[in-house]
C-alpha cells in the first residue's frame, strides 16, 4: 500500500511540482489517513527522491535531481525504442558529480542493510579460511574476473581456456595474441592490487592512469588522458573531448569518491564514472571494473567478478547510465554480483 502511495505521489510530482502535502493528498485522495500519507511523503524525502521548499505548512515537494538519477528504471521499454528514436542526455553533465552526487545515496536503507548482511558474512567465513584457502579462492575469482571483464570487451576465451592460460600460461588454439594479452594483463592488474592493497587510497588520476597502462599493455592502446574525440557504439551520447576537461572531471569522481564514506558507494561509483567519462582512447571499463574491485579489496570487502552477468545486460545498464544517468539497472547488477562473490567464493 505504502509503495503504490509513493508511486503516486512521483506521478503527481512529475506533472505537478512544487505543490504542497495538503494538495497532494487532496488531488490523490489515497485510501489511507493524512498522517499515514505524510509518512509515505518524509520517507520519499529521505530516500532522496523529493525535495521541499519552505518549512512545515508552507513546504512545497517537487521531485529531485537524484530522481532521475535512482528511480526504478524499466529497461525492457526503454529498449524497445531504436538507438535514433530514444530521448537522450547527449552530452556529459558537469553538474552530476559536484552538484548531484555529491548530495545523495545510492543505496536505499534496505538495499544497504543487505549488503552489510553480505559483508558481515564474508568475514565471518574467511576468518575459517586457512591463508591457502584464500589465496585458492581469490585467485579463483581473480580468473572469473579477469574473463567475464576481457569478455565483455569481444575477447573469445572460454572461462576454462582462461584459467589454462593464467595458470599454465598456456595460449589457447585459434585464438588472437591479443586476447592472451588481455586476459594476463587482468591477471597483472588484479595481482599488483592484492599486493598492493592501498594503492588506490586515496584514489587519483595518477592511479587510474596506473592502472590503465597495466590494462591496456602491450595492446597497442594510448596510455594517459586522451587527447581526441571517442565515439561509444550503440549511443548517441558523446564523452568530453577536451583533456583539460576531462581532467577536471576525473578530478571531480575522485574527490567524490574519495569523500564518500560508504564503501558500497565509492566502489559502484568507480564502476560508472569512468565509464561515464571514457577518459582513455580504450580501456576505460576494464579500468573501471578494476578500480571498482580495489576500492572494495583495499577496505577489506569480498570482490567481485561479474561471472554471470550477461554482456548485453552489462551493457544495457551502461547505456542507460550513458544517455539518462540513471544508475538503477547498475546498481542492482552491482548488488547481485556481490551477493554472488560472497556465496560462490567465500
Amino acid at each position: 500500500m505504502k509503495d503504490n502511495i509513493s508511486a503516486l505521489i512521483i506521478d503527481y510530482l512529475k506533472e505537478y511540482p512544487a505543490t504542497s502535502s495538503k494538495a497532494i493528498y487532496e488531488a490523490l485522495k489515497p485510501d489511507v489517513s493524512f498522517a499515514t500519507f505524510k509518512r509515505v511523503l518524509a520517507k520519499s524525502v529521505n530516500d532522496g527522491l523529493v525535495s521541499t521548499e519552505g518549512r512545515q505548512k508552507s513546504a512545497k515537494y517537487t521531485l529531485s535531481k537524484a530522481y532521475e538519477i535512482l528511480r526504478a528504471f524499466d529497461i525492457n521499454t526503454y529498449f524497445e525504442k531504436e538507438l535514433d528514436e530514444r530521448k537522450i542526455k547527449s552530452s556529459f553533465d558537469l553538474s552530476l558529480m559536484p552538484d548531484v552526487l555529491s548530495q545523495i545515496d545510492l543505496f536505499t536503507e534496505k538495499e544497504l542493510a543487505y549488503l552489510k548482511g553480505l559483508q558481515q558474512e564474508f568475514q565471518k567465513n574467511i576468518l575459517s579460511l586457512s591463508t591457502t584457502l584464500y589465496d585458492k579462492e581469490m585467485e579463483r575469482l581473480a580468473i572469473d574476473l579477469s574473463w567475464k571483464s576481457s569478455q565483455f570487451e569481444g575477447n573469445t576465451y572460454s572461462l576454462l581456456e582462461t584459467e589454462r592460460l593464467l595458470k599454465e600460461k598456456e595460449t589457447a588454439a585459434g585464438k588472437s595474441k591479443d586476447d592472451a594479452i588481455m586476459l594476463l594483463n587482468h591477471k597483472d592488474a588484479i595481482d599488483f592490487i592484492l599486493a598492493n592493497s592501498d594503492y588506490v587510497v586515496p584514489l587519483t588520476i595518477r592511479v587510474l592512469e596506473d592502472i590503465h597502462s597495466l590494462l591496456v599493455k602491450d595492446l597497442g592502446v594510448d596510455r594517459n588522458i586522451r587527447q581526441r574525440r571517442v565515439g561509444i557504439s550503440g549511443t548517441n551520447y558523446i564523452p568530453l573531448d577536451n583533456e583539460h576537461q576531462i581532467r577536471d572531471a576525473l578530478n571531480d569522481m575522485c574527490d567524490l569518491i574519495n569523500a564518500k564514506e560508504n564503501i558500497f558507494e565509492k566502489s559502484l561509483l568507480a564502476l560508472v564514472l569512468l565509464s561515464y567519462i571514457q577518459a582513455f582512447a580504450d580501456g576505460n571499463k576494464r579500468t573501471a571494473r578494476i578500480i571498482s574491485n580495489s576500492i572494495l579489496i583495499a577496505n577489506q570487502y569480498c570482490p567481485i567478478s561479474f561471472r554471470t552477468v550477461d554482456s548485453v545486460d552489462y551493457k544495457k545498464a551502461m547505456l542507460i547510465f550513458y544517455e539518462q544517468n540513471n544508475i538503477d539497472a547498475f546498481k542492482q547488477i552491482f548488488i547481485s554480483q556481490f551477493e554472488f562473490a560472497v556465496k560462490t567464493y567465500f
